[in-house]
């Protein structure tokens, strides 16, 4: 869980600047495979090539590495630390006339090495792979007792998709469920300043020469980058608590397993919400950084039955389920007439201390009239703390797709 610097980017702090020793210890301890992600601010920064580095001392040490995935993105230096790796031949798929290359899962299982490098963990696999996203595949992989090592930016973690499209006016498509990086037994952050990453892109070691204008002026501005490069380094802190936390417990007996402390936190989520992904993101977070369990709870009441609920609506609550799932979440479904009153017992049986609800879209006439359920749950909440989340504007239909420029 350590932050270091690329190779392009000056001193190197340490003789092994991989961690390869460290992370080979850990992969001598048990037979489900082992994880450790790279994750940097951008792309560029230079996660492929340290992942590259890192199979070169492995195998120098005797571990069976093998490379499942790596996109060099036209990079030289990255193309050429490829070398004599083993590299296990990709899947070939035909996608509405293309041929287009994905890595080939039951290939890697079957070759069963010690190690295996997986770049891009928020990449999109063609429709009709094995499975819909690359973190999937890297699950099976160590469900399957192979190592992996990996990679992501920072920007592509779930409940960060709502900060990043706020502050830099960019939509990520591809996102990683934040539970699947919580996981890594390693983390470490490849840290490059904003300076030295636009120099980079000026040099053309990130892009082709006709984006990097476009690049300069867009997605990789100083401010941008900055503020991608704090995040990342807020990540790898909050999985280096994870990792004391869970060192402590096992001093103390704890056993195995992440450590949790005694906060428990909840979603209260309507049929219909019109900015839960937002809701769930900041509940993601929130329960991330206190290593805490959460859970989501919607409440049918008689009006909102299967047989009675509009469709649209049904199928909008079924996505917002599937999506706390993804998140990490425990989603439960709760029956009765009053909402408020099945969300305390709720909290009270299952020992929740904090409740996190949206902020109310409805008129003040509304209100006055009908009463706020937010204002009810407040003064009902016994011994309970509720943090009622405002809502952001949506970025403008103008804002740029983080695709367009970023990788």
């Amino acid at each position: 869980m350590t932050a270091d610097s690329t190779p392009n980017a000056g001193t190197v702090l340490r003789t092994d600047p991989t961690g390869a020793a460290e992370f080979l210890t850990l992969v001598r301890q048990r037979k489900r495979g082992r994880l450790k992600v790279y994750i940097g601010s951008a792309a560029g920064v230079g996660k492929s090539y340290r992942m590259l580095q890192e199979a070169h001392d492995l195998r120098r040490r005797g571990v069976d590495v093998v490379v499942g995935f790596v996109e060099t993105h036209g990079r030289a230096d990255t193309a050429a630390l490829i070398g004599d790796l083993e590299v296990v031949p990709r899947r070939q798929n035909d996608y509405r006339g293309v041929v287009l290359e994905e890595m080939d899962v039951d290939a890697v299982v079957a070759r069963h090495p010690d190690v295996a490098i997986v770049d891009e963990l928020a990449h999109t696999n063609v429709p009709g792979s094995k499975h819909r996203k690359r973190w999937e595949d890297v699950l099976e992989l160590l469900d399957q007792g192979v190592n992996v090592i990996t990679a992501v930016n920072v920007q592509h973690l779930e409940s960060l998709n709502d900060v990043v499209q706020r502050t830099l006016g960019v939509l990520v498509r591809e996102t990683v469920p934040d539970w699947v990086v919580a996981r890594a037994d390693q983390v470490v952050n490849i840290d490059l300043s904003a300076e030295d990453l636009r120099q980079r892109l000026v040099e053309g070691k990130i892009y082709g020469r006709e984006r990097i204008p476009a690049a300069l002026e867009n997605f990789f501005t100083e401010e941008n980058l900055t503020t991608l490069r704090e995040l990342a380094l807020r990540e790898v802190a909050s999985s280096v608590d994870r990792v004391r936390e869970d060192i402590v417990r096992r001093e103390e007996g704890g056993g195995a397993g992440p450590a949790k402390t005694a906060d428990r936190i909840m979603v209260a989520m309507s049929s219909n919400p019109p900015r839960t992904a937002a809701l769930l993101r900041k509940a993601s977070r929130i329960a991330g950084r206190l290593n805490s369990d959460w859970y989501c709870v919607y409440v049918q009441t008689p009006d909102e039955r299967a047989d009675r609920i509009d469709a649209t609506v049904q199928r909008r609550l079924v996505d917002n389920i599937q999506m706390a799932q993804a998140m990490g979440a425990e989603v439960v479904k709760l029956e009765g007439g009053d909402v408020v009153e099945a969300i305390s017992r709720f909290a009270r049986e299952r020992r929740v201390s904090l409740l996190i609800v949206g902020k109310s879209t409805r008129s003040w006439w509304h209100r006055v009239r009908h009463g706020s359920l937010v204002d009810k749950m407040v003064q009902a909440a016994d011994g309970l703390d509720v943090l009622v989340v405002s809502f952001d504007e949506a970025v403008p239909n103008g804002a740029r797709r983080e695709g367009e420029v970023d990788e």
